[in-house]
């Protein structure tokens, strides 16, 4: 058979790289993946700002690599997806660290020792590599690492550094722009919550990874509400997969009712209970894909559906079939289990509805007087009923002045207008429709009308008898009042 060798030219095959699509946060979780796969138990990142000559560092005390194992680490795709790999090992492809690591830098430094070993270091230095169109692993650390090194490995007897330098987007940058450092800094907090996020499970428990993002320790977030005592676990399953189990878990979360404001607002996640819905698919522990329902056909994100959210823990021997990306950070559900999880959504689905249905009743009465809602909604015999509430303060102003003024008039009516009750419709109905429209155009800025509405209830209500502080409290409690941004100032 005759062929040709065709090997990948260097500078093609970095500029792949870079461009895979990784954000800072999956980039430095790429990392810490190794670091976990390598037992270590504490795993710092560290971010400096120095303008150009910024870096960004992971520093873990795991075992350590020898100098060929460290030749390996670094050269591309020296392990693929079917070599064997230990069952710690968080990696797949042998390219997440370089691919990883090239998407933020120019200048890739790792050091590395076993336990009582002398310290490796091997160097990209991607100027280099193009330069040469070779791929030149240098043996000796740039002359900016070799100082960093030193502070970073100081009174370590094993572990390694991955060290980047000549961070994209800051090549060009004074230390005394203050704008883009503050950029630079604002990414911590960023990176901190998706870790929490991703490796959860390795922060708690007896051997529980210490791990900190700027010497702050990373909170684990969990997205089950796992200890709240009225979360409803509905039954596990274990579907079948070549020769391995999926295990899924459904849970309903509890309703906001049961939940205090900072409960609520941490089991919103890092981006709100609508986009938390969902599967959340594990891989040895580790967080692929959180919040997404997979793309399975009639499953989309819709708000009475909030407290559904499911764990899948698929095994690594069945990345192919979940088609798990280099980034790890989507799946391709197998086409034979789409039905099996399209069956335990549903039942998650429907219970979740049910819980937000009773969360609306049991809200409703517990708010003073039902004033904050100017339309009753029930259901009877499959028929929903809109009715307008009399004791509502608009209303009752009407009502007892015989008519009332022509401005009370209009102001009632463009507040039934824009508070049509349509999420309680959707609830009881379950029509498939969009996500409800703001009040008032937008609750971006507050618009004259709305000013003008509210200033006609404060009107009526001192008429009543109330005191203006009374009134206005009772205002900031009314749809769509507490909804509009920039409507209440001091």
């Amino acid at each position: 058979m005759e062929y040709d060798l065709a090997p990948p030219k260097a500078v093609g095959m970095v500029a792949s790289l870079s461009s895979l699509g990784y954000s800072l946060p999956d980039a430095v979780a790429d990392l810490v993946d190794n670091s976990v796969s390598a037992d270590a138990g504490t795993i710092d990142v560290e971010f400096t700002w120095e303008g150009s000559d910024s870096w960004v560092a992971i520093v873990d005390d795991g075992r350590g690599m020898s100098e060929t194992g460290l030749v390996t680490a670094m050269t591309v795709a020296a392990r693929w997806s079917a070599t064997d790999r230990s069952r710690t090992d968080l990696g797949r492809y042998g390219v997440g660290l370089k691919s990883a690591s090239f998407s933020q830098c120019r200048l890739l430094t790792v050091c590395t020792a076993e336990g009582g070993g002398r310290w490796h270091t091997r160097t990209w230095d991607l100027d280099v590599v193009e330069q040469t169109g070779e791929w030149r692993l240098l043996h000796e650390p740039s002359a900016e690492a070799k100082g960093i090194l030193e502070r970073l490995t100081a009174n370590r007897l094993h572990g390694t550094v991955v060290l980047w330098q000549r961070l994209n987007g800051y090549r060009e940058v004074f230390a005394a722009d203050g704008k883009t450092q503050q950029g630079f800094y604002e990414e911590i907090p960023k990176v901190s919550n998706h870790l929490g996020l991703v490796f959860a499970r390795f922060l708690t428990g007896s051997t529980a990874v210490h791990l900190r993002v700027a010497g702050d320790p990373v909170q684990p977030w969990d997205p089950f509400l796992s200890a709240h005592p009225s979360v409803r676990r509905l039954p596990d399953e274990k579907l079948p997969l070549d020769g391995h189990w999926v295990r899924v878990r459904p849970y309903v979360l509890p309703g906001l009712q049961r939940l205090t404001p900072q409960e609520a607002d941490v089991a919103g996640g890092p981006k709100g209970w609508l986009r938390q819905q969902g599967f959340y698919v594990y891989r040895r522990d580790r967080l692929i894909l959180s919040g997404s329902w997979l793309s399975i056909r009639g499953l989309r994100r819709e708000e009475k559906y909030n407290l559904a959210r499911i764990a899948i823990d698929i095994p690594a021997e069945t990345d192919s079939q979940w088609q798990v990306d280099v980034r790890k950070a989507t799946v391709v559900p197998p086409v034979s289990l789409r039905r099996h999880l399209a069956r335990i959504a549903r039942s998650a689905r429907t219970e979740a509805a049910t819980t937000v249905k009773h969360k609306g009743r049991i809200t409703a009465r517990r708010r003073s007087g039902d004033l904050q809602f100017a339309w009753h909604v029930s259901r009877e015999d499959d028929t929903v009923n809109c009715r307008i509430n009399r004791n509502h303060p608009l209303v009752q102003g009407v009502l007892q002045s015989g008519g009332g003024e022509p401005a009370d008039v209009r102001a009632l009516l463009r507040l039934l207008e824009e508070t049509v009750p349509v999420s309680a419709l959707r609830v009881l109905h379950e029509p498939d429709t969009a996500d409800d429209p703001e009040p008032f155009g937008g609750a971006v800025k507050a618009t004259t009308e709305a000013v003008e509405v509210a200033e006609r209830m404060l009107q009526v209500l001192l008429s009543q008898g109330r005191s203006r502080l009374d009134a206005l409290r009772l205002i900031r409690s009314t749809q769509p009042f507490d909804q509009l941004e920039g409507f209440w100032t001091d």
